[in-house]
């Protein structure tokens, strides 16, 4: 059995210098095989809202559909590093409320750490859940969940002046309690220089090779309808067009009535069948 891999293994792993493998995946069969592959971690994020339930952004995603899709992650990978990400206005009304939600990701979603997406705004919210002994991964650069005040989908970092805020914040979380990092379509220098200058986990969502650990979404990994087009989202196999062919196939069969074959049903005994029979021509059926 394998041992059950902790925030301790990680920074382990950091101390080490070997990379941190994580991916994000919403459901039990997809666990079951990021566990067997040999992932470390597991992040269930909000981009469930898109992927999984065809919503158009991540601020869909309800407290209820992310705990129990984490749960059900957790049953699939018993052995992973499993973070939560905290859905939109989860954490944002107010600290206790925010307390309150990261607790039901722990107790009912069976999570080892919650994912919030923060600014300097966020450093009494980060504070106050380390607090309360909830682990938590700081989520800077690109925060989907504010496009609306961002505008738009940039790679974060491109000035002096932008990196040093990045690098500031991440020192300052850091300080307020979180356990991990993750940054988002930071620019790879800035990445790296921050993984450098802090113990903690820091993971690359594209953004490059010095982080401590790289994460790619499930349906990009493997080219799942509704793969995302990033630069950095490299498809490491073609299983959408897979199971197209094979419904394709099952399709067909069926239709020309080549399945199912004899050896796809259950038979009646003989003597059993015959009884049947004579039962139904004495019956009104």
């Amino acid at each position: 059995m394998a041992d059950k891999i902790t925030l301790a293994t990680l920074k382990k792993l950091k101390s080490q210098k070997q990379p941190i493998t994580m991916v994000t995946c919403y459901d039990f069969a997809s666990a079951v095989l990021a566990q067997q592959g040999g992932i470390d971690s597991v992040l269930i994020g909000d981009s469930l809202a898109q992927l999984m339930l065809g919503h158009s952004s991540t601020i869909n995603a309800t407290m209820e559909i992310m705990v129990a899709l984490s749960a059900a992650v957790r049953r699939g990978a018993p052995d992973v590093y499993l973070i939560g990400d905290m859905p939109f206005l989860s954490y944002q009304v107010s600290i206790e409320k925010a307390i309150v939600n990261a607790g039901e990701f722990l107790t009912q979603g069976s999570c080892d750490c919650v994912k919030v997406e923060v600014d300097h705004r966020h450093l009494p919210t980060v504070s106050a859940l380390a607090a309360a002994g909830i682990p938590v991964m700081a989520h800077l650069g690109l925060r989907p969940q504010s496009i609306g005040q961002i505008g738009k989908y940039a790679v974060q970092g491109k000035t002096a002046g932008a990196a040093m805020e990045l690098a500031e914040l991440a020192k300052k979380m850091e300080a307020a309690g979180a356990c991990s990092i993750l940054l988002e379509c930071v620019l790879a220098q800035v990445a790296g220089a921050i993984a450098e200058r802090t113990e903690l986990p820091v993971i690359s969502c594209g953004s490059g090779p010095e982080c401590d650990g790289q994460v790619l979404v499930w349906h990009d990994l493997l080219d799942l309808p509704g793969a995302g087009t990033s630069k950095f989202a490299k498809k490491y196999a073609n299983i959408g067009a897979q199971i197209q062919q094979a419904l394709a196939e099952y399709v067909d069969e069926v239709r020309q009535k080549r399945y199912p074959q004899p050896e796809h049903c259950y038979n009646m005994k003989p003597e059993e069948l015959l009884k049947f029979k004579e039962q139904l021509q004495k019956s009104d059926c």
